[in-house]
């Protein structure tokens, strides 16, 4: 994909990766309104934002599919900076000086601090658990290889992964805005040479090295 890089700007994100994110977004949001919706009568007034409670039953199992889907692309794509290592292990020990905004004496972030892939691994659990407990409730193609109790434990722990997932995307929001620069940098794909230093030293030295994907 070609792109023009904004003067004094670092390539952060690829475009693949900035429209597979906001794929998972919309569909995040799909099967979370179609999911609520069915989840208690408190909610059902979702379903009338994908066509009633009839039609939210029917997709809400394609929407979950199509989240899932955009997630393990999204996954694939940046697997291999989401491992940890030594200095992320140092980094959550200094935990108390990273929410104070406080640099010194903290190690040096790559492209995702320790908390970022904590919260990729915890997503992806999320995703694993939802697709299973998921296939276990599709009443139309599989529910019948399953106990009238199995079903029942399943859809209670979709559910507590639903709303586990839902707190991981509010921590995530949340660190969008709290780190400010994130969510243009999702947006644009660029981010400032000051940003990189700042809050991804190790990934901003590889990039003047050239040894980043994105060195461009």
């Amino acid at each position: 994909m070609t792109h023009t890089q904004p003067p004094n700007t670092i390539h952060r994100y690829t475009g693949g990766e900035r429209i597979t994110h906001w794929g998972l977004v919309l569909g995040f949001l799909l099967a979370g309104l179609s999911g609520y919706a069915l989840f208690h009568p408190a909610l059902f007034w979702m379903s009338s934002l994908t066509g009633g409670g009839t039609w939210s039953r029917i997709l809400h199992p394609y929407f979950g599919l199509y989240m899932l889907l955009t997630f393990v692309i999204l996954a694939w794509r940046v697997r291999h900076d989401n491992k940890m290592d030594e200095l992320d292990w140092a980094w959550l020990k200094h935990m108390d000086k990273v929410v104070h905004n406080k640099e010194e004496g903290v190690p040096e972030v790559g492209r995702y601090n320790a908390g970022q892939k904590m919260l990729y691994v915890a997503l992806s659990l999320c995703m694993a658990g939802l697709l299973i407990t998921g296939v276990m409730m599709w009443r139309s193609l599989f529910s019948h290889y399953f106990s009238v109790g199995t079903i029942r434990v399943a859809s209670f722990a979709h559910a507590l992964l639903a709303f586990g997932l839902m707190l991981l995307v509010i921590v995530h929001v949340y660190s969008s805005f709290w780190i400010k620069g994130s969510i243009d940098a999702m947006l644009t794909g660029w981010v400032t040479p000051g940003w990189a230093y700042k809050h991804h030293r190790r990934w901003y030295r590889k990039h003047l090295r050239g040894e980043t994907p994105h060195a461009k």
